[in-house]
């Protein structure tokens, strides 16, 4: 086991994380650039148009900038943190936090885009895409410690269905990663 984490650190390009260090997602930052500049390039477009058709007004530009800024509300992504014993997932407006070590379900949610759901013991609810394990996989190796430690004590009712769905998914990508980077794709 130890050695398959070592060539996932290896061919993911993340050392593996000291005891008792926060770990975030690697990729956020890329991501909430993206959100910007999707909601900056609609501004610029629909202003352009504006401008282009005679139409332009203050009021029509006050809304252009209302819709963008709602486009870049739905589109920011939230920010995944973890450490020994505790996941939280940070929006705008709101963090929710979770302790991994007293999980009490992992629900895995279908639908347009997956998510999945943890709780724990105090009634903690953090819902992340499992895509963010995927690409962070100190993050997932920590997840997934403590889910184990949640379900030898007991506390872990349901859920380690979904958390092999996720460990499946990640040694998928793992290995077309080693594929990839190895020239055997």
């Amino acid at each position: 086991m130890e050695g398959r984490d070592h060539v996932r650190h290896e061919v993911m390009g993340a050392p593996p994380a000291e005891p008792g260090q926060a770990l975030s997602d690697r990729r956020w930052v890329k991501e909430l650039y993206s959100s910007v500049r999707c909601a900056a390039a609609l501004l610029a477009m629909l202003l352009l148009i504006d401008w282009g058709a005679g139409s332009a007004a203050p009021w029509r530009a006050v809304l252009w900038c209302a819709l963008s800024l709602l486009l870049f509300v739905v589109l920011c992504p939230r920010r995944i943190t973890g450490g020994e014993g505790w996941l939280a997932s940070r929006g705008l407006l709101r963090t929710r936090r979770v302790r991994t070590d007293l999980l009490v379900s992992v629900r895995c949610l279908d639908g347009v885009s997956q998510r999945l759901v943890l709780r724990d013991a105090f009634g903690g609810r953090v819902e992340l895409d499992p895509q963010v394990l995927v690409n962070n996989p100190d993050l997932w190796h920590r997840l997934h410690e403590d889910a184990r430690a949640s379900a030898e004590t007991g506390c872990l009712m349901c859920g380690e269905t979904a958390l092999r769905r996720v460990q499946q998914r990640i040694d998928r990508e793992t290995a077309l990663t080693v594929f990839k980077v190895s020239g055997l794709e």
